[in-house]
């Protein structure tokens, strides 16, 4: 490819975001009255955004790629520059592509979808500046200007999460998770001031080159900056004990919902990939990520067995997945945290966007059924079934299970996902058990085909971005794998056994402190609740079924 414009890459992804920030900007100017305009141009930006990122992705796969930086302010106190920079690189092309097909799919929805309401253009206005912002955030090359970024596109989407004001739920969960976002924004802050303090370069990639050089324990300043930077993923992937406002924001337009659910929540774990040079050198950064990570799937898994409305169990399952990867990412998984992130956005906005037809179809009167009980010996028979497909499919992928813990853990977890499907078949009448237990073993080998040949193609397509985590994995570190392999099995066993056990005492007392969220939100709620005006909540079984368990008066 010689003598090709090597920084088309760049320019074409730094052009894509700017018509949604403009016609965000344009909007701001009596939007509620030139909808039309509004939602014309937002929709063109919408499509010019993902064509661009087409593009980018063809230019950098064909070799015409090269980080740029085209603006740079000098930053007092030995802080760096701040610079609009574009950092070209697999895992921002590729996260391009995702967000830009994911904003054009709830674009397109949203067209339709507040046509009539009052301030349906001040809507697409602040959904078109979220959106923009969004996809500057993931072009950054810069630190400070992911920074920049970073903030804006939370306030932007406070916007929207609190669109419907007259709905006090709405509002306070947004309150709630705009003061834990101003925490993140604050840790965030601190730890790029001790990076750029201490390695002398304010750019995503002077990072990697510097700690490539450097080797033994990192200095302490980077060391608290790693956990720094843990804290704001965490927050900002709203895991156990912040997760409160994820579930109970579903009273925003369910457009919003799939642009949060299906993108702007993994901005957390971007964060944490984007630093992989500094939290690869850092264990204890691991093990705290596979801890809260965990507690999150574990508490996520059986308070969604409590919810009673759809856009909520979704919400769960949103608050789970991020645990997951925050586990994966924990366990040095990093390509597979990519793929996390990309086959969870394609399914949850597909899940939110479709969530009104769920409920319809759920209307239709259907012949009850009596739900059948997993024995012991059906929940063995499934594993039995389910364990040699995937050792099989491992295998015949070159997957060196034996040898690295952390694949051992993951195969782990496909097995108990697996033995769900083939748990299914067994349950099943014997005269229908022979033909759809073939059929579910034909599924599950399937599945695990296409999760390991997923893996394998996206370790090609960015695993050389990440670097390999220093130093040997200690006995914590082991000991949080063998308890994520026994938290899987347990969660498999009570699920399996619920049919069994939910009329017990001890099940129908713990049922009501799952379904009030532990009490954890509660005191949280009566916090925030000072940090603005009164806010009214009705004494009804929609605001339980919205995350707020008590009467605040």
């Amino acid at each position: 490819m010689t003598g090709l414009p090597t920084p088309v890459t760049s320019a074409v992804m730094l052009i894509l975001p700017l018509p949604l920030l403009m016609a965000g900007l344009v909007g701001a100017i009596h939007a509620d009255r030139h909808v039309r305009l509004v939602k014309g141009w937002m929709q063109a930006a919408a499509w010019i955004a993902l064509v661009g990122a087409v593009l980018a992705g063809v230019a950098y796969f064909l070799g015409m790629a090269d980080s740029k930086t085209y603006l740079a302010v000098h930053l007092p106190a030995n802080l760096g520059v701040l610079a609009l920079s574009v950092d070209v690189n697999s895992i921002t092309v590729l996260m391009l592509l995702l967000v830009a097909l994911v904003g054009l799919i709830v674009v397109r929805y949203s067209a339709t979808y507040l046509v009539g309401d009052t301030h349906e253009g001040r809507f697409h206005q602040w959904l078109s500046l979220t959106l923009g912002s969004f996809l500057m955030l993931i072009i950054a090359g810069n630190i400070w200007m992911f920074m920049v970024f970073w903030v804006i596109t939370s306030l932007f989407l406070h916007q929207l999460l609190a669109f419907y004001r007259e709905r006090p739920v709405a509002v306070l969960a947004a309150r709630k998770k705009f003061l834990l976002h101003r925490i993140a924004d604050a840790s965030l802050f601190a730890a790029l001031v001790l990076i750029a303090g201490t390695l002398h370069t304010s750019q995503f990639a002077g990072i990697a080159s510097v700690l490539a050089r450097t080797h033994g324990a990192l200095p302490e300043p980077l060391q608290i900056a790693s956990g720094l930077l843990v804290l704001s993923a965490v927050l900002k992937s709203a895991q156990f004990p912040f997760h409160g406002w994820l579930i109970q924001v579903m009273e925003a337009p369910t457009p919003v919902s799939a642009l949060l659910h299906a993108g702007i929540i993994y901005t957390g774990a971007f964060l944490l990939l984007r630093m992989v040079p500094i939290m690869s050198r850092v264990a204890w950064t691991g093990d705290a990520l596979m801890m809260m990570g965990l507690g999150s799937i574990a508490t996520a898994s059986l308070m969604m067995m409590t919810a009673t409305n759809i856009k909520g169990s979704l919400a769960y399952s949103t608050y789970g997945q991020m645990g997951f990867m925050l586990m994966e990412f924990g366990m040095g998984l990093y390509s597979l945290v990519l793929l996390h992130i990309v086959s969870h956005a394609v399914y949850k906005a597909h899940a939110f966007l479709s969530s009104g037809s769920v409920v319809d179809h759920f209307r239709i009167p259907a012949l009850p059924t009596v739900p059948q009980t997993m024995t012991v010996g059906k929940s063995i028979g499934s594993l039995a079934i389910a364990i040699p497909i995937v050792i099989g499919t491992a295998f015949a992928f070159g997957v060196p299970l034996v040898h690295q813990a952390p694949l051992i853990v993951m195969g782990v977890i496909l097995t108990v996902a697996i033995s769900q499907l083939l748990g299914q078949a067994l349950n099943m009448g014997k005269i229908r058990i022979a033909r759809l237990l073939w059929l579910m073993i034909g599924l599950s080998a399937l599945i695990s085909v296409g999760y390991f040949g997923l893996d394998i193609l996206c370790t090609m397509l960015v695993g050389s971005v990440f670097p390999t985590a220093h130093g040997p994995a200690g006995l914590v570190h082991h000991g949080l794998l063998g308890l994520i392999m026994v938290v899987f099995m347990g969660l498999l066993f009570v699920q399996q056994m619920l049919p069994r056990i939910q009329h017990h005492p001890w099940w129908q007392a713990l049922y009501v402190h799952l379904y009030n969220d532990l009490y954890i939100d509660m005191a949280f709620t009566r916090m925030v609740r000072k940090f603005g005006p009164h806010t009214a909540i009705p004494a009804s079984r929609a605001a339980h079924e919205d995350g707020l368990w008590e009467v605040i008066s």
